[in-house]
């Protein structure tokens, strides 16, 4: 790729569908590619954005620089021994197609992770994870290129420095590199994780026997499409907010005012609690406002109705937050990035 278009809509690629538009904006099929990005926005001295499936993101109504977008969707399958195998992914592949062709290959482990939105590229920046399940458990290594200085480099598991929601790639290392791939260890032997609890409850109303991998996948698409809406029909970025992480004894004196308040262990003298049951708590499911809205089936997730602007979505994002705190003393955190604008 040698040129690039200018003025460039962005509307169709971010599932939030707001009207963004891009100084330039290209796609990205090769490393060779890639470095050419890399050197066009070097040297006309613009910010660099990559872009995956537009599904995690909040854009301003324009992003200055350099938008592209990673297409690169080879796998590459490695056996390690009878019952290990190594997917090296391009970071432009489906993610929920990559867990598709992980079952029909006869490995196992992505199953609790089907349906989730975005690309292999995206995964480890934010250490995707549902149904009791997280990337960190498979991931083996990382493939990135230094913005900076166009130099490759391989991040091992450890140095990803994955945790909740979070990874090296949002903090230190946040923009300085471009993910181009990504390798994953799974195994040919089922081992389903099946204690989530929506989980179980699903299984157990559909299965008179032992879930099997397939059966999990089904199961959580049955449960995410039911739960949350379709970008496809009503516009948003998922899970908006983080599940705030407090203390012990904070969990503890808000469970002595709250005692339905959903709650998860969150390690040591730590506690992981439901950010959509304080969203909902607080009066703010199902309320619609302007051209932006919180889904009545789930209230972590924001939508557009159509016509809506970064600034009117994040407008609302600020005032749920803001009541949530008055409320239960918690702070929310915007899970998205946002280019182009700020929360």
């Amino acid at each position: 790729m040698s040129t690039y278009s200018a003025d460039y809509s962005l509307r169709r690629h971010n599932t939030l569908a707001l009207p963004a538009r891009a100084e330039f904006y290209g796609e990205i099929e090769n490393l060779d590619q890639l470095e050419a990005a890399r050197r066009f926005a070097q040297e006309r001295r613009l910010p660099l954005t990559v872009l995956g499936e537009g599904s995690n993101v909040v854009l301003g109504d324009r992003v200055a620089g350099l938008v592209v977008r990673l297409v690169n969707d080879d796998l590459a399958v490695e056996p390690l021994d009878g019952q290990r195998v190594r997917l090296t992914v391009g970071a432009g592949h489906n993610w929920h197609r990559l867990v598709e062709q992980s079952l029909q290959l006869g490995w196992f482990g992505l199953e609790n992770l089907a349906l989730i939105p975005g690309t292999a590229g995206a995964a480890p920046i934010q250490n995707i994870g549902a149904y009791g399940v997280e990337l960190e458990r498979f991931l083996h290594g990382v493939h990135a290129v230094e913005v900076a200085t166009g130099e490759r480099v391989r991040f091992t598991a450890a140095e990803c420095q994955l945790g909740y929601r979070d990874s090296v790639f949002k903090g230190r290392c946040r923009d300085r590199f471009i993910i181009h791939a990504v390798e994953l260890e799974l195994s040919a032997v089922a081992a389903p994780v099946v204690d989530y609890p929506a989980l179980r409850e699903d299984l157990d109303r559909h299965l008179s026997r032992e879930p099997e991998p397939r059966d999990v996948f089904e199961a959580v698409c049955r449960i995410r499409r039911d739960k949350l809406p379709d970008p496809a029909g009503t516009p948003n970025a998922g899970s908006f907010f983080k599940n705030p992480i407090v203390s012990a004894d904070a969990a503890r004196r808000l469970l002595r005012r709250y005692p339905d308040l959903a709650t998860f262990p969150a390690g040591e003298d730590r506690v992981k609690l439901a950010a959509a049951w304080l969203i909902d708590r607080a009066g703010w499911k199902g309320v619609v406002r302007g051209e932006v809205g919180i889904h009545d089936r789930q209230a972590l997730v924001l939508f557009n109705r159509g016509q809506a602007r970064a600034g009117e979505l994040l407008a609302l994002a600020r005032d749920i937050a803001a009541s949530v705190r008055e409320h239960f003393g918690v702070a929310l955190e915007m899970e998205p990035r946002c280019y182009g604008c700020r929360f």
